[in-house]
């Protein structure tokens, strides 16, 4: 195989995965966040916070990387407009996904407290995970768009 196709094969597994577990995690946190159990909250948060530095920030770092070498490789500048286009989303992304990255330890936290203390989840809980729902739906929608302008490569000018 060659190295354009290694890195593209490596390109679109971290996709997948980079995609899936932010999928995965947010489908087990949204619905553990509205069973009404403190221990399932604490743990389910627990092991989001794990699988967004297992798999989420070595993915997005594998992303950037292969994506730019691919494009470097293809001869693609990066002012072609669906490449622009999916580094800006990519990007918008990331800029979502920060701050949820610190409202997930911080909810982690709380769920972890509260569920050893064997007492109810502060408010403080609650409006850190409607950020936590309202900064994810956009950055999830965006890499759903990358993905797209990816496969498509569609021709448009700005």
């Amino acid at each position: 195989m060659s190295a354009y196709l290694t890195i593209k094969w490596l390109h679109i597994l971290s996709s997948v995965l980079l995609v899936g577990t932010g999928f995965g995690s947010a489908y087990y946190m949204f619905f553990a966040n509205r069973s009404g159990s403190v221990a399932v909250q604490a743990e389910v948060a627990r092991l989001v916070v794990r699988a967004d530095w297992w798999f989420t920030t070595p993915t997005v770092v594998i992303q950037l990387a292969s994506g730019l070498l691919l494009a470097h490789l293809g001869g693609w500048p990066l002012t072609t407009p669906w490449l622009l286009l999916s580094l800006l989303l990519f990007f918008f992304a990331g800029a979502c996904w920060l701050p949820v990255v610190w409202l997930q330890i911080d909810m982690a936290r709380m769920a972890r407290q509260a569920a050893d203390a064997g007492t109810a989840l502060p408010p403080r809980y609650r409006q850190r995970q409607v950020w936590w729902e309202r900064l994810g739906y956009p950055a999830f929608l965006a890499m759903l768009a990358v993905y797209y302008l990816m496969v498509a490569k569609p021709t448009f000018e700005f």
